[in-house]
């Protein structure tokens, strides 16, 4: 583990940013982490540290600082409904952030999105090319794939133009995301021949990442999922997923009495 570094910047937009960083000198690759719905709360700003701490240049902007009641927005209360345009925008100004930093190598950069800001990586991969998009419970939903204000491109269009592999976790569990939608969302990519390396774990409800929300947090699936995707992450920095090559991976656990319609959401 790398002893690190944290700091708060900001965009040239004013969009805050939560940044951390090993402290040894060098290069290293950059992860972008998009938060839930919540804004950018501190189960983020873990991430972002956790995220250095194994190597990485993070950064955790808050893309809803514009949203009125910070307030009623971290309580679940409020939402900020962030268009596909927006995003790109945002993560622009947040990648003229990562070129200032020494220690960050811009040739590797992954985007994370979670849960509401899952599909906005996948977005902003056909904008800059950049060498991994990861997907947390997130990008699947029925809704996804609808077109409208926010999102003015199909979803399938957008898969059939990544120029990177994606890894998702998804959740049995999930209320917003069902195994069917994950295999729609799989079957996509398939069908782009576009790589990608998903995992289902059994058990897992939706934000089971999230160790601040102790309903919701599933330890032995955060564990497991957090590793699949440094790996993933180390590997595809390292060159192993080459755009020349299609490569499928999926690891998928449910119990045989699956019940999308049993699923409730954990507080």
């Amino acid at each position: 583990m790398q002893e690190i570094v944290t700091e708060l910047l900001k965009c040239p937009n004013g969009m805050p940013v939560f940044l951390a960083q090993p402290k040894k000198p060098g290069r290293y690759p950059a992860v972008v982490l998009m938060h839930e719905r919540y804004g950018l709360v501190q189960h983020t700003q873990d991430l972002a540290t956790r995220c250095a701490a194994d190597g990485f240049v993070a950064v955790a902007p808050n893309f809803f600082f514009r949203h009125p009641d910070p307030k009623a927005l971290t309580a679940g209360d409020s939402r900020y409904d962030m268009s596909d345009p927006e995003s790109v925008d945002s993560l622009e100004a947040v990648l003229s952030v990562l070129e200032s930093q020494r220690l960050a190598d811009i040739n590797k950069i992954a985007v994370a999105g979670f849960c509401q800001t899952g599909r906005h990586p996948l977005v902003f991969a056909r904008t800059r090319p950049i060498q991994a998009v990861v997907v947390w419970y997130g990008a699947a939903n029925g809704r996804e794939w609808d077109v409208n204000a926010l999102q003015p491109e199909p979803l399938d269009k957008i898969i059939a133009a990544l120029p990177c592999p994606v890894f998702g976790a998804f959740g049995s569990d999930d209320h917003l995301i069902s195994i069917p939608d994950v295999g729609r969302f799989r079957n996509a990519l398939e069908q782009h021949n576009r790589s990608y390396d998903i995992h289902l774990y059994a058990g897992a409800p939706h934000g089971w990442l999230n160790d601040t929300m102790p309903g919701r947090y599933r330890k032995p699936q955060a564990e497991a999922a957090w590793s699949a995707q440094q790996r993933f992450l180390r590997a595809v920095f390292a060159g192993e997923w080459p755009g020349s090559q299609v490569r499928w991976q999926f690891e998928c656990e449910f119990g045989r009495d699956y019940d999308f319609s049993k699923n409730r959401r954990q507080a």
